[in-house]
């Protein structure tokens, strides 16, 4: 016996998205807190039949398009990736609306996608564009030290913007492809040193070094199955701005052009999001591509149906 699921792929400053439109598992109803849940501990070998090879790869983050709880939402989307779930995914967000585009389901204009870590309210421009503004971002702790055996002593901030990141910058690395090998081990050996210091929700790391062009900054940005991130990270992005905030180095509204490991950009500015001034609303604009329409097939006998484990 087989059956398909139905998927659209696209990439997001060079990150690839998967969007599931049918065929999914049967997650039911109720607040996407719940229905994650209920993915990731009864039905996740769907994330991993979607995700992993033979049909996916590491790199690929997966988004299960989904019936909003909150009647305001248009859509839901739970993303996933190669060893779980994610809060939230810039990238993702944008490549689930130029899905939407592409199915004809949404013209140019606003609207609201439901995750589970909040609502996100995002707007198709007519040049292609997506801006996505994202859910509230913050810093918790700001210039932690953490020593790692093989690369020294680095200085950053612990800070959410949909995900938990660790933020350093490095002056003496070159942010660059050629530079990939170095820049995974250094961020593995980051992560564990963040997480062993009391901060074990932290599952990225992001890198800052000097940028090309006419960018702020540039980043690299690993993520928690240990593939980086092709795109400037949009979560990333937020929690980098939110620390920026703080800092009194970003002003409101005041644009900041963040370029990703491949050279490619978002444009990205925030606001306030209390009188407090303890958090932010940032938004993320960029844009995404379709690369393919598929089915992916699901049969019985096939020993890697369910993916390579």
């Amino acid at each position: 016996m087989t059956s398909d699921i139905h998927a659209v792929d696209s990439h997001t400053a060079g990150e690839p998205t998967r969007i599931v439109l049918a065929g999914g598992p049967p997650l039911g109803t109720g607040p996407l807190t719940e229905r994650v849940e209920r993915f990731r501990n009864e039905y996740d070998s769907y994330r991993r039949a979607v995700i992993t090879e033979p049909r996916g790869s590491d790199v690929l983050v997966g988004g299960l398009l989904c019936e909003p709880h909150d009647p305001e939402c248009q859509a839901g989307v739970i993303f996933f990736n190669n060893v779980g779930y994610l809060g939230m995914c810039g990238h993702g967000l944008i490549g689930l609306v130029e899905t939407l585009r592409y199915q004809r389901k949404i013209d140019a204009g606003k609207m609201l996608i439901e995750t589970p870590v909040g609502n996100v309210a995002a707007t198709l421009h007519a040049d292609g564009e997506v801006s996505v503004s994202n859910v509230e971002s913050y810093r918790v702790a700001a210039d932690v030290e953490v020593r790692t055996e093989d690369f020294g002593t680095f200085r950053g901030d612990i800070a959410f913007g949909g995900n938990w990141f660790f933020l350093t910058y490095d002056p003496d690395t070159r942010i660059h492809r050629s530079e990939l090998g170095k820049l995974t081990a250094m961020a593995c050996a980051i992560r564990k040193a963040v997480n062993a210091s009391g901060y074990p929700e932290v599952d990225h790391i992001e890198i800052f070094g000097e940028p090309d062009g006419e960018a702020d900054s540039r980043n690299f940005v690993l993520c928690p199955g240990l593939e980086y991130d092709r795109s400037p990270c949009g979560t990333g992005t937020s929690a980098k701005m939110a620390c920026l905030a703080a800092d009194g180095k970003l002003a409101p509204n005041q644009r900041w052009i963040q370029q990703g490991v491949l050279g490619t950009s978002f444009a990205c500015e925030y606001s306030w999001a209390n009188a407090n001034k303890q958090s932010i609303m940032p938004v993320i604009r960029g844009r995404a591509f379709i690369t393919a329409e598929t089915h992916l097939k699901l049969t019985a006998n096939d020993p890697f149906c369910w993916g390579i484990q």
